[in-house]
Formats: C-alpha cells, structure tokens, sequence
C-alpha cells in the first residue's frame, strides 16, 4: 500500500503542478495585458472573481480536503489517502480557461515578463513547500492532507502569487525604465536638427501618424514609431533603438489613459509639431468625461516649442478650443468644407476601392485626392496629414499623387479577400464613432448578405451601456442581414438596441467566443458574402 500511494502521490503532485503552472501563466498574461499596473489587475480580478480567481475545482478541493480530514479519524489513514489523489486529479481537471493557444495576443516573454515570471515562481511554490515539508513530518498517509493543502493554496492563490511578484520586481522596473527616459531624452539633446511630429487624439492617432509620415517622404527622411507605440516605453524604445542620423523628421504618437500622463510623454520629447485628431469617448473609465480627456490632450499642444505649428481638427470643438492653448502658428482642418479652416475636403465620395475627395488648402489651390483608406474619418486624417505637409513647405498636388500609395492600416477598416467573400477588418480597438462609420460603410455594400461580428465596446465608464445600445440600433437602422456577438453579457445592450428596433432575432447569433462565432461562419457564408469585423477584444475580456 505504501509503494501504491507513493506512486499515486507523484501523480498527483506532477497533475497538480501543471495545473498551477498554467493557472499561474494566466494571470501573468493577464497582468500584461493590463499594461503592468496594479490598479489595472485589481479592478480586473474584481470584475472576474467566479470566472477566474475562483473556480469551482476549488470549492470541490476544499470539500475534498474535509472530506479527508474528517474521515481519518473513523478510517484507515492510507486508505483515505488512496482515494484522495485519484479524486483531487479528477476536481482540478484543467478547463479550456488556461489554452494558451486560444489566446488572440499571446504572452509575450518579454525581459520584463521573464523577470516577473522568475520573481513569481518561488513565492508561488511556497505553500507547496509548506505543505509538503508539514505533510512529511506529520507522516506518509495523514501527511497527504497536508500536501494537498498546500497545492490547493499554490493553485487559489497564483493572481496574489503574480501580484507579490510584481511588487517585488517594481524597483527594478522604475529604475530600468528611469534609465530608457535618460537615455532617450539625452538622444534627442544631441539631435537638436530633427523635428518631432507628435500626435495625438481618442481615435486616428496610429492611421494619421503614417499618412503623415507617408506624405513627408516626398521631401524628407522621416521615421514613424511602429504600430502602437505610444506609451512612455513605447518611445523610449523607438528613440534608443530606432532613431538614425540620417532621420530628419521623427513622427511619435502620444497615447493617454489615465490623468498626467501626456506630462510624462512630453517630458521624454516634447513635440516641434503637434496634431490632435480627435476627443473622443475612449477611456472615459479612466478618464472620466470627454471634457477630462481634452484636458489632457491639450498638454500636448502646450508642451509644443514656441514658434513649432499646431493642427487641429476644426470640426471636433474640443479640438478646435486647444488652439488658444498654441503659441505658435495654427493649422484648422475640416472634413465638412468650414471656410474658416485651412485645409478642407470636398465632395468626397467612397466605394470597396477607397476613398475620393477634392482637397483646398491654405493657398486656395485644390487637388484631387484618391486613397485606399475607407470612411469618412479617414479623410479627417489625411487632411491633418496635408495640414502638417504644408507647414513644412510641401505642396498640395505632390502630396495627392503620395496619398495614392498610403496602404490601409491594418485591423483599421481594411479590405481583405477571403476566397469569394469580403472581408472589413476593422478589429482594432473600436469606438462609438468609428464603429458606426464602419456600419455605414457595410451597409451600402452591394451583392451578398452583409455580416457584422463585434463584442461590443470597452472602456467607455458611464456610457458604456448606452453607446452599445445605440450600436445595435444602428446596425438595424442599416438593416445588415446578419449580425454576430462575442459573449451574451457583454452584447446584452447591443441585443436591447436589436430589439427595441424590430430586428429580426433570427438574423442575431451569439456566441461565447469569436472561436465559435468563426466555426459558424465558416459553414454559413456564401461567395459575395461581406463580413466586417468590428473590434476584438484582447483576452482580458
């Protein structure tokens, strides 16, 4: 008996340690991907506290362990302990909660998450050790309840055990991150040539910021930070490791989600040039009101050297206030033709091919413009574009035939082929102006049936509910043939809004996952078919 539950016991605690392995890579995934910040976490493991930080293995492990406890007492310790292990393997069965290869952005092994994982490892396993070493000493068949204690605790415990990793790496990180800001503000002191483009807005920032890049390179050599880089790190990365000699004009994105942090962007590279796109409803649950949002922004206007320009959306009016907040020149913009703006768009119009307007700029000239780019808000962004060409001393019609050659930003209303049907992936990060352009947009496609898939809207504080109702009126108001929802609580006002405007309800499928909303698809589409994906939300959601 005894050789019979040594093996069962290793069995059991290799099972156990896998399991709490994987449990314990979750949420140092999850930690990444609330950007490393505690407050983040916390309100995270809040709003999950039955779908993740407790499971019902634990309830049933705990049970178990009662079970044991109290029948020790009344029978054979060892045989107790025999039946003890092949239940706890069946209780903590892993779920299909902890795939890694379900997850859309997978965990990055970082050097900041490699020194996270190894700081998180040992006070992980220390109820293990606990458990066991209490469990050896109080004997082999007894002791069993104590080792499964101690798994029991390593598994319940790993967001606390991520959480004390963390706090234990932070003065580490504050002084490596400390050291990249020195760095790359002593990069920019030497390079007092080069002009730094900084741009900034609730929506457009990454699509302006390679238009703008795009149309500059008639003239200049010019480097854009990639993608999304548009965090303190972000920059800091991009300027160390990206910045060459022979770059004359660095075009940066500055991202905000929380209240002073434009003032920490801006004191890594103030800006020579600024733009600000838009203040929209994005991180209003961080932020607080969109009035909080363009204060924040506006930083970024005044952060700009004195005589360096500034261009602003005129037909956002927050926007267009920032420019008593300029002390140099100030570019106005409009996508509505506002006479009093220095660069206008006209007569646009827009098909699957793209997108066509007729630009005027300061000097009256006029140019048309043919791109790629879909939407309205795109043009928006290629006027900024020009508005920032022009106080650089380029003309109107060169800068036409470049925005000929700007390709679609990815996961920004881009057209893909898939087979016979059409794809509008328009994925990233979706707002409440945005989505409902992208509607529009689907809703004037010709052929076959038009299909929305979407989870809905984040971080969008009080209005949440009310924006992803009026998303769903929309899409009725559009009368889109079918319409595909990630996740039944996370959609419920998309369906209200569905509903209250007579949708069809059997033209509404929901799923759990985009997994299982892409298995349907897959046997439901028909050649002609055009589906627009609108917004992907990261695993945390």
């Amino acid at each position: 008996m005894t050789l019979a539950l040594s093996l069962l016991l290793t069995v059991a605690t290799l099972f156990a340690g896998w399991r709490a392995a994987r449990r314990t890579r979750f949420f140092l995934h999850i930690f990444q991907l609330e950007t490393y910040k505690f407050d983040r976490y916390g309100r995270w493991l809040q709003e999950h506290p039955f779908s993740a930080v407790l499971r019902r293995s634990h309830a049933a492990g705990a049970g178990l362990l009662g079970v044991g406890a109290a029948a020790v007492t009344q029978v054979n310790p060892a045989w107790v302990a025999l039946g003890l292990c092949p239940l706890w393997v069946l209780a903590f069965i892993s779920s299909r909660r902890y795939r890694s290869n379900q997850e859309k952005k997978p965990l990055a092994f970082t050097a900041r998450m490699t020194r996270l994982a190894v700081a998180t490892g040992p006070v992980a396993i220390l109820p293990l050790a606990a458990g066991a070493l209490y469990g050896w000493a109080a004997g082999t068949a007894t002791g069993v309840l104590w080792y499964f204690l101690g798994f029991l605790l390593t598994d319940l415990g790993a967001p606390l055990w991520v959480g004390l990793g963390a706090a234990l790496t932070q003065p580490i990180e504050t002084t490596i991150q400390e050291g990249f800001r020195r760095d790359a503000r002593r990069r920019l002191r030497t390079r007092p040539d080069a002009t730094l483009i900084g741009i900034t807005g609730s929506y457009g920032k990454t699509s302006t910021k390679f238009i703008v890049a795009e149309l500059l390179r008639q003239k200049y050599n010019v480097y854009a930070t990639p993608s999304s880089y548009n965090t303190p790190m972000g920059l800091c990365l991009a300027i160390n490791e990206d910045m060459k000699p022979q770059h004359q004009i660095l075009v940066l994105e500055y991202g905000i989600r929380y209240p002073n942090d434009m003032d920490e962007l801006c004191d890594i590279a103030a800006p020579d040039v600024s733009v600000v796109t838009t203040v929209g409803l994005a991180h209003l649950e961080t932020m607080g009101s969109q009035d909080a949002i363009a204060q924040e922004k506006s930083k970024l206007v005044e952060y700009t050297s004195d005589d360096g320009p500034t261009i602003l959306n005129a037909d956002d009016e927050r926007v267009d206030a920032m420019a008593e907040r300029a002390s140099g020149p100030v570019w106005r913009i409009s996508a509505e033709g506002t006479d009093a703006a220095d660069v206008t768009a006209h007569n646009v119009r827009y098909d699957t091919s793209g997108t066509s307007f007729l630009v005027r700029d300061d000097t009256g000239t006029e140019a048309t413009f043919q791109t790629q780019l879909l939407g309205k808000h795109n043009v928006t962004n290629v006027l900024l574009a020009v508005a920032v060409g022009r106080s650089q001393g380029l003309r109107l019609r060169p800068m036409a035939h470049a925005a000929e050659r700007i390709d679609p930003i990815e996961h920004r209303l881009q057209l893909r082929d898939r087979g016979d049907m059409t794809v509008i992936d328009d994925a990233f990060n979706s707002n409440p102006v945005g989505a409902r352009n992208a509607i529009e947009i689907l809703g004037r496609m010709n052929g076959g049936r038009r299909v929305i898939v979407t989870p809905g809207m984040v971080e969008l504080g009080d209005r949440q509910w009310a924006e992803n109702k009026t998303l769903g009126t929309h899409i009725a108001r559009h009368n889109l043939d079918l319409a595909v929802l990630i996740g039944d609580e996370q959609t419920a006002p998309i369906q209200e809004g569905l509903a209250e405007s007579n949708f069809p309800p059997d033209r509404v499928k929901v799923f759990s996952s985009l997994f299982d909303a892409q298995d349907f698809l897959d046997h439901h589409l028909d050649p002609g078919d055009v589906v627009l994906y609108e917004n992907d939300l990261p695993d945390q959601y």
